[in-house]
């Protein structure tokens, strides 16, 4: 007997994506899916017994989402519970990739052993080493050159932690300008696994040229493992937005380990303390103080002025801020084009943040797909669970299949959106039911179960 019988539903089929090959077979198809013991078991036009029914009609049974860029709890610093993940359940997340952008949240030893003590996490998390977060604990200056031996301390601690499961490296080279590029070639020169990761957030924003994308290209071909392009939104979400594209097309039908990540929000978040706001930021992106909000306390939802701005650099450097500075129309190019996927680069802080956070798969399927009509539904679904799960080497992941994980989220297309905001990270609409497992997780956008996910270990 099944463990549940979900009817009446549509579900995604990516046919020949199955292949490799793209844009052939995709389809929604009609069926009953089966769960038993944790597995889809059953697809077809049947009602075979269960123990539970739940009635789909006029809604879509999708894989769990797979988030491949976002960014964990900080354990050590704010207490042993879930606040980004909780988010990312809410808004139909089942697996997510933490890590990102070089500022692993703790020691994945410590993130492990507290996972194990809570029993469970809300989602499934991989997470990558973050080499930022090792070059600031040695205390190397943001803008001070590595030595040979520091590089060797630094690619140490990376090993240690792709030992203890860790599914590739990423870079924050913003975050630490002096960043080489022999530097990051020293940190990764030992992983020789064509399936690992390696993700970086590019060396600067640029209104004017591709170059911090053609860098990322050439480090790409220069590596063994797969090459992510953190947040493309961020980086070219400007009047070069085409022109990237063109660069990341082109490099990617001789390079297949490149590919890149994009959110649907034009407005980026980072910490008001960090190298991203340094003298001239403002002028580069050709706006003013007023262009930037911070999340928390003092200056909760306050627009900066010049005197605001400097005092939050200086007396709140981890407040994390949004800037308002990307263009709609640069963001939807990202979305639309038929290579990326889609991430949230979900952080929070003190449980504030960026919308993106509570809201950027909603906000896809709800603003892109049902609204403007910019993408088909089933290439939507296609970039935040197929094409993650495959790049993850998640091989049980991101597709409804018989055999495949059952992992599923539900949801209504013709309401389906995000209510998060720049001021509150409410959950969103739509998202009906999560099943994490096999195990019903979310019902009725209501968490009923948040420790049913898993540390992911690295899958080769």
């Amino acid at each position: 007997m099944l463990d549940v019988l979900i009817i009446n539903g549509k579900y995604p089929d990516y046919g020949n994506y199955e292949t490799g090959i793209k844009n052939q077979g995709a389809e929604l198809k009609q069926a009953n899916i089966g769960i038993k013991d944790g597995k889809i078991e059953y697809i077809g036009n049947g009602e075979p017994a269960a123990n539970e029914i739940f009635d789909a009609e006029g809604l879509i049974v999708s894989p769990g989402f797979i988030d491949i860029h976002m960014h964990e709890e900080r354990f050590l610093t704010e207490g042993k519970k879930y606040s980004t993940s909780r988010h990312m359940l809410e808004m139909g997340v089942t697996t997510g990739v933490g890590g990102n952008c070089g500022t692993q949240r703790q020691p994945l030893e410590s993130f492990k052993d507290i996972v194990n003590e809570l029993g469970g996490t809300p989602i499934n998390y991989m997470i990558l080493s973050g080499y930022n977060f090792f070059r600031t604990g040695m205390e190397i200056g943001h803008h001070e050159i590595t030595t040979t031996a520091q590089r060797r301390e630094i690619r140490d601690k990376i090993m240690h932690e792709i030992n203890l499961g860790a599914c590739g490296v990423s870079f924050g080279i913003e975050y630490d300008p002096a960043m080489t590029f022999d530097e990051m070639l020293f940190a990764v020169d030992l992983l020789d696994d064509p399936n690992m990761i390696v993700s970086a957030h590019y060396r600067d924003e640029d209104h004017v040229n591709t170059d911090n994308v053609d860098e990322m290209i050439r480090f790409s071909r220069a590596i063994k493992p797969k090459f992510q392009i953190s947040h493309l939104s961020s980086c070219c979400a400007f009047d070069i937005m085409g022109e990237c594209l063109e660069h990341i097309n082109k490099a990617m039908e001789v390079d297949p380990g490149l590919n890149y990540d994009t959110y649907p929000y034009n407005a980026f978040s980072t910490y008001i303390g960090s190298t991203v706001f340094e003298d001239g930021c403002l002028e580069s992106w050709g706006v003013g103080h007023d262009s930037i909000m911070l999340t928390a306390e003092p200056y909760r939802g306050v627009y900066c002025t010049e005197q605001i701005f400097h005092d939050a650099r200086e007396n709140y450097p981890n407040m994390l801020a949004v800037a308002f500075v990307m263009k709609e129309d640069a963001i939807r190019e990202a979305i639309v084009n038929p290579n990326g996927m889609i991430a949230s680069d979900g952080i929070i802080a003190t449980g504030n943040g960026h919308p993106r956070a509570a809201g950027t798969f909603p906000r896809v399927l709800g603003k892109y797909v049902r609204e403007e009509n910019a993408l088909p539904l089933i290439d939507a679904l296609r970039k935040i669970t197929f094409e993650p799960a495959v790049r993850m080497n998640l091989r049980n992941k991101g597709r409804i299949t018989e055999g495949a994980d059952a992992d599923i989220t539900i949801f209504n297309p013709n309401t389906v959106i995000d209510r998060a905001d720049f001021t509150e990270l409410r959950p969103p609409e739509g998202i009906v039911r999560v099943y994490q497992g096999g195990k019903l997780a979310l019902d009725k956008g209501v968490i009923v179960n948040d420790n049913l996910g898993i540390f992911i270990p690295y899958q080769g």
